[in-house]
């Protein structure tokens, strides 16, 4: 009697020795699909992450063109700049030369209106000499000297007149093209500035 009961109760225990078994053996199953589901999202979380980096990659090598194309459209930018600034200071310098010629013109201008008027004065006491009854030969040759040096005051009033018109002729045109520069390039600069604006 003792012996099946013995016998009893070590199949008892067998039976709850292969329960527990049988219950490990579950809950070994069940995590390892649980773990296969971890591995599969890191999987998923690791390619992400690879994909991030790719594009984080591309952004700073786009980030890298870009500011290598900004500083060269500010380089363009500040060139132009220079060469607008230049041009002003000569456009200023051509003013300020026209000036001078224009008044060194006026002046030409007045002494020619002097030198005519003091040469029809000579032409008159010549006549008025001519027509009177006085024949003083003294007189007369000063009046055709004075009538002589007022002729050549003419010619080099001429001639000093026509320099300055030629000397203005060329400064006005210097100062066309340099107005056609400096506005050719302040053009320049709008369009660097628009496409800095684009950028």
């Amino acid at each position: 009697m003792d012996a099946i009961q013995k016998k009893w109760r070590n199949c008892k225990r067998t039976n709850e020795a292969e329960r527990r078994i049988a219950h490990f053996e579950e809950v070994k199953a069940a995590n390892e699909i649980e773990a296969d589901k971890f591995e599969e999202q890191l999987r998923v979380i690791q390619k992400k992450i690879q994909n991030m980096e790719s594009s984080y990659d591309v952004c700073i090598e786009d980030l890298f063109n870009q500011t290598v194309k900004l500083e060269g459209m500010e380089k363009k930018a500040s060139n132009a700049e220079q060469e607008v600034s230049a041009l002003r200071g000569r456009l200023i310098l051509l003013q300020e030369n026209n000036e001078k010629q224009e008044e060194r013109l006026c002046k030409a201008t007045l002494e020619l209106a002097g030198a005519c008027q003091r040469a029809d004065q000579s032409v008159r006491k010549r006549i008025e000499l001519e027509n009177g009854v006085s024949s003083n030969e003294e007189t007369i040759d000063n009046l055709d000297k004075q009538l002589s040096e007022a002729k050549i005051t003419l010619s080099d009033s001429e001639s000093k007149y026509e320099d300055i018109s030629r000397k203005m002729a060329t400064l006005e045109a210097d100062a066309v093209r340099g107005n056609e520069r400096a506005e050719g390039a302040e053009k320049k600069i709008m369009d660097i500035e628009e496409e800095l604006k684009v950028v």
